[in-house]
C-alpha cells in the first residue's frame, strides 16, 4: 500500500484533558505531601538548571559571610560596651580614691595644734562687719597662719591656697586677703557647713565670688574653685572652724578624670545635676571655633558649657536651630541626672553634636555624674574596616559567581551548538536523520535510516534542556523495559546510546499508521468484532509484560498503535513502557515516588488513584476495559470538568452500560466482560493480560472481523493517518 506520511501521535481530546489536568492533580498531590514535593521539585530544578549552582553558592557564601560579619560586629559592639563600662568604673573608683585622699590631707592639716591656737585667737575678731574684716586682716595671727600653712601646701601637691571658716560662716583666714572677714553664702556656705557639722568633704567645682588668682596669676572673681574641707577642733574636740584646701579644678580635678582615656577622641568628664561641665573639656579650642565658647584666651568650658544636644553636628559647621538653653540634655546626661547608670555602644550625639558612644555613672553622694565618651567614627573604625573587607569579599564573590555563571552558560551554549550542529548534519552515529516526525514531553522523534542496514527507523532523542540525571535515568529505564519485551505487539527497540556531543537517543521500529485515539476521532466507534480483534493483541503484549512482573500503567488509546506489518493488517503495537519514571516536571504525573499518581486520569483505575504504590496487572486490565468502552461508544467511561472530578468518578461511580451510552446494542457477553474489567475492586476483574485475552476469545459475537476484513478496510483507507502519526511517541 502507498506510504502514509508518519508523524508524532498528537494528543487527542482525551489526551488534552489529561494533560491540562495534570497541574491541578499535582496541586492536590502537593497538598497531600507538602514539603516533600517542594523539596523534590527544587531538587529536580537544580539538577536540570546547572547554571543556578554558582548563584546559589554565591548566595549561600554571602549569607554565611553576612552572618559572620553580623556576629563579629555584635561581638565588637559588646566588647566596646565592656570597654566603656570598664573605663567609667575605673574612673569612678580613681575619683573616689582621689576625693578620699583630699579629705585625709585636709584632716591632717586641721589637726595641727599651732593652727588650732591661731584660729582660737582669730575667732573673737570675726563678727562679719567691715570693722571685723579689718581686725582680722591686721591681726598678727593672720600672717602666722600663712607662714604656717603656705610651706605645707607647697609640699602637698595640688593645693593652691586655703580658707578657714568660722561657725558663723565668716572667713577667719585665707592665703589671700580678698575673702578674709567676708561671709559665705549659697553653695559655699552649705559645703563648709558640712565640715562644721563634723564631716570632711570635697566640694564640687564652682565659680568663686571672692577674688582669687587664676592659672595665669591674675586676681579675679569667678575663678573655678573647689575645696577639700575638714573640721578643725580645739583641745577638747569641739569644732571651732573648718579648714578648706583650695584646688584648681581645671587642673587637678580634670587631670584626675582624664587619667583613663579612650583613643584619640575619647574624654572623661564630670557634670552636675543641671548638665554643667565640672571638669575641663579637651575640646575647648574646637568649641571656640564652632561657637560653643567665647573666643578669648581666658574662656574655658569648665562651669561654662552644658552637656546639651545641639541636634546637629557642629563639628561639621552645622548650626543648631534652637538656643543652647532650649536644647535637651544629651542622652548620656539626661539619664545620668535621673540617677540611671548606663552605656550606649551604638551611638548618640554629644554636646558638640558629634556622633559618640559612651558610658556614664551618677554619684549620688557627690551629686554629680561621670562620663566616658569617644567619637563614634573612632569607636567604629574596626567595624568600618570589617565592613569594607566584607563588602570587598562579597563583591569578589559576586564577580566570581557571575564569571562562573557566564562560563557555564557559554559551555552549555557551545554544547547545545554542537548538538544542534549534529542534528543539522542529519547524522546521529550510525543513523542518518531524514526528517523530524514530532516532539513530545520527553523527546523529539526523527525518521532515520541505518547506514548499513538501510532500513527505516524511528530515532527518539532526549531534549537537550531536559538532560537532568532523573531524565536520563527515565530515558534509560524506558529503553531497558521496552527492549526486554519481545512480543510482536510490543514496539521493538533496536539501539540505544549517547553521541559524542552528549545527545541521548534510542532507535526503534518505524511504524506507519495511526493510534486508536486518532482512529476513533476520524472514523467513530468501531464494530464489536474489530474491537475484540484489536484488544486481544493488546492483551497479548500485556500478558508478556505481566508475566515478567511489569505493569504498563498507562494503557490508553493514544498508546495503542494500528499499523500494517509483515502482510498483516490491523496489526497492533503497544507503546510507551517507560511510565515508571521521574521526568522532573511538576506538570506530569508519571512520577516514581511512593504514593505518586501514575497514568492518564480518563483510564485510571480506582486503586491507582487511592493507592498508586500498590497497583498490579489488574490496573492495566481496568485500563483495557476503559479503552474498550471508548472504542465501542466513542466516549470515555467518565467525563468531568476537572481531573479530580474524573478521578473521583473512577473511584466511586458505576459506569453507564455501554448500550445506553453508545445508542446501539452491545453483545451481552462483551458488555459484561468490559464492565467486569471496570469493577471498582481489583479482585472482581480478570487477573492479568493472559486471562483477559482468554475472556475476549470466549465472548460470543455474531459478527466477525478477520484479516480479510482488515485488508479490505486498509485498502479502502490507503492513508488513514492523514496527519502522519508516529505511534512511537504517542504519549512521550
Amino acid at each position: 500500500m502507498p506510504d502514509s506520511q508518519p508523524t508524532i501521535a498528537e494528543a487527542t481530546s482525551t489526551e488534552q484533558v489529561s494533560r491540562s489536568a495534570i497541574g491541578r492533580v499535582s496541586g492536590a498531590i502537593s497538598r497531600w505531601f507538602g514539603s516533600a514535593s517542594a523539596v523534590q521539585t527544587t531538587g529536580r530544578f537544580l539538577r536540570r538548571q546547572l547554571w543556578a549552582w554558582p548563584i546559589i553558592a554565591a548566595l549561600a557564601l554571602g549569607g554565611l559571610g553576612w552572618w559572620v560579619n553580623d556576629s563579629v560586629e555584635d561581638a565588637m559592639r559588646r566588647q566596646r560596651a565592656t570597654d566603656l563600662n570598664t573605663m567609667v568604673d575605673v574612673t569612678v573608683t580613681g575619683l573616689r580614691t582621689w576625693m578620699d585622699e583630699q579629705k585625709i590631707n585636709a584632716e591632717l592639716l586641721a589637726s595641727d595644734e599651732m593652727l588650732q591656737a591661731l584660729v582660737e585667737a582669730l575667732a573673737p575678731l570675726s563678727d562679719g562687719t567691715p570693722q571685723g574684716e579689718r581686725r582680722l586682716l591686721l591681726a598678727g595671727e593672720q600672717e602666722k597662719m600663712r607662714a604656717r600653712l603656705t610651706p605645707k601646701l607647697k609640699i602637698m601637691t595640688g593645693y593652691i591656697g586655703y580658707m578657714v571658716v568660722a561657725p558663723n560662716a565668716v572667713v577667719l583666714a585665707s592665703d589671700q586677703d580678698g575673702p578674709v572677714g567676708k561671709s559665705l553664702t549659697e553653695y559655699r556656705k552649705e559645703v563648709f557647713g558640712q565640715a562644721l557639722a563634723g564631716n570632711s568633704v570635697v566640694s564640687l567645682p564652682y565659680e568663686s565670688k571672692f577674688p582669687f588668682t587664676d592659672e595665669k596669676g591674675v586676681v579675679r572673681v569667678n575663678v573655678p574653685t573647689m575645696f577639700a574641707i575638714a573640721p578643725l577642733r580645739d583641745g577638747r574636740g569641739k569644732i571651732i572652724a573648718a579648714l578648706g584646701l583650695r584646688i584648681r579644678p581645671e587642673a587637678e580635678f580634670t587631670k584626675m578624670l582624664q587619667v583613663v582615656r579612650f583613643g584619640e577622641s575619647g574624654e572623661t568628664y564630670a557634670f552636675d545635676k543641671n548638665g554643667l561641665l565640672l571638669s575641663q573639656s579637651r575640646f575647648d579650642d574646637e568649641m571656640k571655633q564652632i561657637g560653643l565658647l567665647v573666643d578669648r584666651p581666658d574662656a574655658h568650658s569648665i562651669l561654662t558649657v552644658e552637656v546639651r544636644d545641639p541636634q546637629v553636628n557642629m563639628h561639621k559647621k552645622e548650626r543648631p536651630t534652637v538656643r543652647r538653653n532650649e536644647q535637651p540634655l544629651t542622652r548620656l546626661a539626661a539619664e545620668a541626672v535621673q540617677g540611671i547608670d548606663g552605656c550606649d555602644a551604638d551611638g548618640y550625639r554629644d554636646y558638640r553634636g558629634v556622633p559618640s558612644v559612651g558610658a556614664w555613672r551618677w554619684l549620688p553622694d557627690y551629686n554629680m555624674g561621670v562620663a566616658v565618651e569617644v567619637d563614634a567614627a573612632e569607636a567604629f573604625q574596626p567595624v568600618y574596616i570589617l565592613r569594607r573587607a566584607f563588602w570587598t569579599l562579597i563583591a569578589l564573590l559576586g564577580i566570581a559567581a557571575v564569571g562562573i555563571f557566564v562560563a557555564m552558560l557559554f559551555i552549555a551554549r557551545q554544547q547545545r551548538a554542537l548538538q544542534q550542529a549534529a542534528l543539522a548534519a542529519k547524522q546521529l552515529g550510525q543513523y542518518a536523520l531524514e526528517k523530524k516526525l514530532g516532539a513530545g514531553g520527553m523527546g523529539t522523534v526523527y525518521k532515520a535510516r541505518h547506514a548499513m542496514l538501510r532500513r527505516p527507523t524511528a530515532v527518539k532523542l532526549l531534549d537537550v534542556e531536559k538532560m537532568s540525571p532523573a531524565a536520563v535515568a527515565r530515558f534509560e529505564r524506558e529503553v531497558q523495559l521496552t527492549s526486554a519485551l519481545t512480543h510482536p505487539n510490543t514496539v521493538a527497540v533496536f539501539d540505544y546510546g549517547r553521541t559524542p556531543e552528549g545527545i541521548f537517543y534510542y532507535a526503534m521500529e518505524y511504524l506507519d499508521g495511526l493510534n486508536l485515539d486518532d482512529l476513533i476521532r476520524k472514523f467513530g466507534p468501531l464494530p464489536e468484532a474489530r474491537v475484540v480483534y484489536l484488544l486481544k493483541q493488546v492483551c497479548g503484549a500485556l500478558a508478556e509484560a505481566h508475566a515478567a512482573g511489569m505493569v504498563h500503567r498507562d494503557i490508553k488509546p493514544a498508546n495503542i498503535f494500528l499499523t500494517q506489518r509483515g502482510g498483516l493488517h490491523d496489526f497492533v503495537k503497544v507503546l510507551d513502557f517507560g511510565l515508571v519514571k521521574s521526568v522532573g516536571s511538576p506538570e506530569q504525573m508519571n512520577l516514581t515516588n511512593p504514593n505518586a499518581m501514575l497514568g492518564t486520569p480518563l483510564y485510571m483505575s480506582p486503586e491507582a488513584i487511592h493507592h498508586p504504590d500498590s497497583v498490579d496487572a489488574r490496573t492495566d486490565v481496568y485500563a483495557v476495559g476503559a479503552v474498550a468502552y471508548y472504542l465501542l461508544t466513542g466516549t470515555p467511561v467518565f467525563n468531568g470538568s476537572s481531573v479530580m472530578e474524573v478521578c473521583m468518578k473512577h473511584a466511586k461511580d458505576a459506569p453507564e452500560p455501554l448500550s445506553a451510552r453508545g445508542g446501539r446494542p452491545i453483545t451481552a457477553s462483551l458488555e459484561t466482560l468490559i464492565l467486569r474489567c471496570l469493577a471498582k475492586s481489583p479482585a472482581d476483574r480478570p487477573a492479568n493480560g493472559m486471562e483477559l485475552r482468554q475472556a475476549f476469545e470466549a465472548c460470543v459475537i455474531t459478527e466477525t472481523w478477520t484479516e480479510i476484513d482488515a485488508y479490505a478496510w486498509w485498502a479502502g483507507h490507503p492513508d488513514p493517518a492523514a496527519t502522519g502519526i508516529l505511534a512511537a511517541t504517542a504519549s512521550q
